[in-house]
């Protein structure tokens, strides 16, 4: 299978079957025409004509658009058209997170198409030259991705908290890692990715941290997200990535960027440049 087929899937969409999503006059996400169609039964809220979505709340209040917005989101999910809403609002922007024009639910993001943030952390010891990597089984449960591998630490990054806050309480709920060794994970960059879900778009960006754990460490999962933890040899991760899909989608371009970074993918690997540049394709 080699490493790229997870970037391709990862990046399977096609713009031409949804609408632009503008928030005062700028394009802030895309919109399937069906899902536009359900909308316009809000006129005092979003405008949909045959070529865009726009907000039409009349207020520049952040506070405002977002309840009107999510009185409308409580309104769908009680007609069925969503499933449920999350609780964690994600901001709506063309481009920092920090410069939120509106806010939206976690659970409606996809439905209209907008850009989400993340965090990922690669957990790993080192014993001598030799690499070990934590792996995460997620629970049965779990509605996406049940039973499949995950990182040590994943999680979204909703509006108003901050990398390293979101981080600390990432680690401790899902691997009881304590604030002051969640400190010393390093950011090491970011990958980006988007991709089509049944409920809509997914432009994704996830910021990468690397955490080296003490030989004692032992995971325990605190939120019950997780049914398992291993501790694998980098070089059967390696393997599980390359030659499987038993990891949730997008946890194996952070394993990739990883490898690549540690010098497990060297340049000599025929999908090296490729990897290199599909890592960080441009979001619309």
């Amino acid at each position: 299978m080699g490493f790229l087929h997870h970037l391709q899937r990862c990046n399977r969409h096609d713009l031409s079957g949804y609408l632009p999503f503008r928030v005062d006059g700028l394009v802030v996400g895309r919109i399937r025409p069906v899902f536009a169609e359900l909308l316009s039964a809000w006129p005092a809220v979003f405008s949909v004509s045959p070529d865009r979505v726009d907000l039409a709340v009349e207020t520049s209040d952040v506070a405002e658009r977002s309840a009107a917005v999510a009185g409308v989101l409580q309104a769908l999910v009680a007609q069925g058209a969503i499933s449920r809403l999350h609780g964690e609002q994600y901001g709506v922007t063309t481009d920092s997170r920090d410069d939120a024009l509106l806010l939206i639910d976690r659970a409606a993001a996809p439905c209209f198409g907008i850009r989400a943030f993340g965090q990922h952390l690669n957990g790993y010891v080192r014993d001598g030259g030799s690499y070990r990597m934590w792996i995460g089984r997620r629970a049965a449960d779990r509605m996406i991705y049940p039973g499949k591998l995950d990182h040590l630490v994943a999680g979204g990054l909703p509006h108003g908290i901050g990398l390293a806050e979101n981080l600390a309480k990432e680690c401790w709920e899902e691997a009881a890692i304590p604030p002051e060794l969640a400190l010393r994970a390093i950011p090491v960059g970011a990958v980006s990715y988007i991709t089509e879900s049944e409920r809509g778009l997914k432009p994704d960006t996830l910021y990468c941290y690397d955490l080296e754990l003490p030989m004692d460490f032992q995971p325990r999962c605190m939120d019950g997200e997780v049914d398992a933890f291993y501790l694998w040899p980098v070089e059967q991760v390696m393997e599980v990535v390359r030659d499987s899909q038993e990891f949730k989608q997008n946890c194996n371009l952070v394993i990739i960027d990883f490898l690549i970074r540690h010098g497990f993918i060297k340049p000599e690997h025929d999908e090296y440049l490729d990897l290199v540049v599909g890592l960080h394709p441009p979001l619309p």
